[in-house]
């Protein structure tokens, strides 16, 4: 190999415009855009930060015309230390509303020497809910987050895809807190924010970087 190719293959390699990762960052101040996001029966608002107000339902506020298969998604979450009424998360592989996988925090948990091992959940609707999950797996598809972060205060959650396998960090430990692999057949799919039924919550610094 002469020094001419040798030097092409080394830019090639290195320039991060050729990675193989590629890089999105969600526009949340856009999130009332309908040829934008995808919002369904959710109460949402933007004042720098995406806020969600408590109402009846479980449906994410997604992207519109987005795909997303393997790779990192990033992003800061808010939630309160209110027992049984703060559930906040990521929905990924989202096909319709009734359709997706989530990862879920139960920030009211986190501190709860008797409940933390509820504070992180994976869920594959429509088939595959928490309450399904818990009582076929116990401690399978839900865990404890081996740092707690103050239930009342932003954390970070990183959550890696590689189908099926789901690995959840928190607050950028190098080890992760929750170990799933997927349950649904769908690999790929959008990307959106999620709280539970009658849940409030708070999200910023979404990220995605597909593979």
């Amino acid at each position: 190999m002469n020094k001419f190719v040798f030097k092409l293959l080394l830019i090639f390699l290195c320039h991060p415009a050729i990675a193989q990762n590629r890089i999105f960052i969600p526009d949340l101040s856009k999130v009332k855009d309908t040829t934008k996001w995808v919002i369904i029966d959710r109460d949402v608002s933007y004042d720098g930060i995406l806020n969600f107000k408590p109402k009846a339902g479980e449906e994410p506020v997604w992207l519109k015309h987005y795909s997303f298969s393997n790779g990192l998604i990033d992003v800061d979450i808010k939630g309160e230390n209110l027992q049984g009424q703060s559930f906040v998360g990521i929905a990924f592989h989202i096909i319709d509303t009734k359709t997706y996988d989530a990862i879920y925090f139960r920030p009211f948990n986190f501190l709860n020497p008797t409940r933390n091992t509820h504070s992180v959940q994976y869920i594959s609707q429509p088939g595959n809910p928490w309450q399904k999950l818990r009582e076929q797996f116990p401690d399978k598809y839900e865990s404890k987050i081996l740092i707690p972060p103050d239930p009342d205060s932003w954390f970070h959650v990183s959550i890696e895809i590689n189908y099926p396998k789901v690995s959840v960090y928190v607050n950028n430990e190098t080890t992760a807190s929750l170990i799933v692999e997927q349950l649904s057949t769908q690999k790929e799919g959008s990307v959106g924010v999620w709280v539970g039924y009658m849940s409030g919550g708070q999200f910023k610094n979404l990220k995605i970087t597909s593979k």
